[in-house]
């Protein structure tokens, strides 16, 4: 049975907002424009949850910093392009977090985009005072560091042991545990559950209502 948690943190991409395709595109778009090669799909999804700079960094080892910065140009360029109609969310999402806030959980977003980018979706979707907190990846530590969490904790005043992360990547699941966190795997985003499960999840989803389910034990014990 599940502990009963009281913070409940979210991935954005790929784990609330079916994404991860305009990211696949906007990389290797980005990457002709810079000059590069594109990489295969599955190289794209195994970046997706590091900041942009480090994500460009792991498919091109070989830039020079300048070149990183004039590729995540092209990058946020395409991207936004791409998103002039936000990606939409998956299935479950809305009802979802509306049913844990009114169950009394409390809510927050730690993701791989930029502050820019996250305040343009959260926007869209009506949400920019939903949350009691959201952090991106360009005003903290990037995943799988655990300063995001780390911050997160302390602005709702929340002890690890009472705050779930919800993610797609193994960098959400890493960051979790290098938190003292437990976690909860998705697998309709960027990685498949057979990888997510190796690091340790307390439980594997394929549809986000099934958290509502497995949190629902939680609030019996």
């Amino acid at each position: 049975m599940p502990r009963d948690y009281e913070l409940l943190i979210f991935d954005w991409d790929g784990t609330l907002a079916d994404s991860i395709g305009r990211i696949v595109e906007s990389m290797n778009v980005a990457a002709e424009r810079a000059g590069e090669s594109p990489s295969d799909e599955q190289a794209v999804k195994g970046i997706i949850g590091l900041s942009l700079d480090e994500a460009i960094l792991t498919l091109y080892p070989h830039l020079e910093p300048a070149h990183v910065g004039s590729f995540r140009q092209h990058y946020a360029e395409v991207y936004t392009a791409l998103d002039q109609d936000p990606s939409p969310l998956f299935d479950g999402v809305v009802e979802s977090l509306d049913a844990f806030r009114a169950q009394g959980y409390r809510l927050a977003v730690a993701t791989g985009k930029a502050r820019r980018g996250l305040d343009r979706v959260l926007k869209a979707n009506g949400w920019e005072q939903f949350f009691d907190i959201t952090r991106a990846a360009d005003e903290t530590r990037g995943k799988p560091h655990p300063l995001m969490l780390e911050e997160i904790l302390r602005h709702c005043r929340v002890e690890p042991a009472q705050a779930l992360m919800v993610g797609d990547s193994a960098f959400d699941l890493q960051m979790a545990s290098n938190a003292g966190m437990h976690s909860v795997a998705v697998g309709y985003g960027a990685m498949p559950l057979q990888a997510l499960a190796e690091f340790g999840p307390q439980v594997c989803i394929d549809h986000f209502s099934q958290l509502r389910e497995w949190l629902a034990g939680s609030r019996q014990v």
